[in-house]
């Protein structure tokens, strides 16, 4: 039987979200996903239909979100649907929800010298074998700085500074350029690379994607060898969210 996914694009056209999708879906397609592509946020209003894919994939730069739209996506994740996606279209998706922050792992806040900077994607050799056999190499584009998750699990990294600018007055640091962690038994995936088509069209960022979105989609299997009663699986159980609602 084929995973199923969805990809939901949309917000500032700077980032070609339509062209991004349509990447993303060939990716998975050659990976024998059925996949949804949706141009509207009311694809994340049907909790039901949400907890029966594998794999959501969001592309949205700088929107505003319905609550119940980021709730029903969570109670989806912790139940075992993966969620996964790049740059802007999912750590800079919608600034104002810090639900949709928390969920993802980090969020945007700056990219000094903005686009055309060259710097070096530093693979990291960590307890994931996700990149074996991927070497460093260099992308000449936007360099995200985050503010993350230190739950995440860091898999590249790139450092700054780079550019001249008020950050550059602290000391050097490594900032997380790909990351995993787990909401619930869902299995999160974010990678900062993918300004437009052309990054994300690069072989390695491309198969950093296609890594990242099959490891995601492999949480469903963990959601169903440990049950619905599993406290990470029971989206009831969890209120630490409340204040924001």
């Amino acid at each position: 039987m084929k995973k199923k996914a969805l990809i939901v694009w949309g917000g500032w056209d700077g980032h070609q979200p339509e062209q991004v999708a349509e990447i993303f879906k060939g990716i998975l397609e050659e990976e024998n996903f059925e996949v949804e592509v949706s141009n509207t946020l009311e694809s994340y209003g049907d909790s039901e239909k949400l907890k029966n894919l594998d794999l959501i994939i969001p592309h949205w730069t700088m929107g505003t979100i319905e609550q119940k739209y980021v709730q029903n996506i969570s109670e989806a994740v912790i139940q075992g649907v993966g969620l996964a996606g790049c740059h802007g279209g999912m750590c800079d998706s919608f600034r104002n929800n810090v639900d949709w922050q928390f969920m993802t792992g980090g969020n945007w806040v700056a990219h000094p010298g903005n686009d055309g900077v060259e710097y070096m994607v530093n693979i990291k050799h960590s307890t994931s074998p996700l990149f074996e056999g991927m070497a460093d190499f260099k992308v000449v584009s936007e360099q995200y700085y985050l503010h993350y998750d230190p739950a995440v699990e860091v898999l590249a990294t790139t450092r700054f500074p780079i550019v001249n600018g008020p950050h550059a007055a602290n000391k050097p640091v490594e900032m997380p350029v790909v990351w995993t962690k787990h909401w619930g038994q869902g299995n999160v995936f974010y990678s900062s690379l993918g300004h437009q088509a052309n990054i994300i069209a690069m072989p390695e960022v491309s198969l950093i994607m296609r890594r990242g979105f099959l490891w995601a989609a492999e949480g469903k299997k963990r959601s169903e060898e440990l049950g619905p009663t599993s406290i990470y699986g029971n989206a009831g159980m969890y209120t630490g969210m409340g204040d924001s609602q």
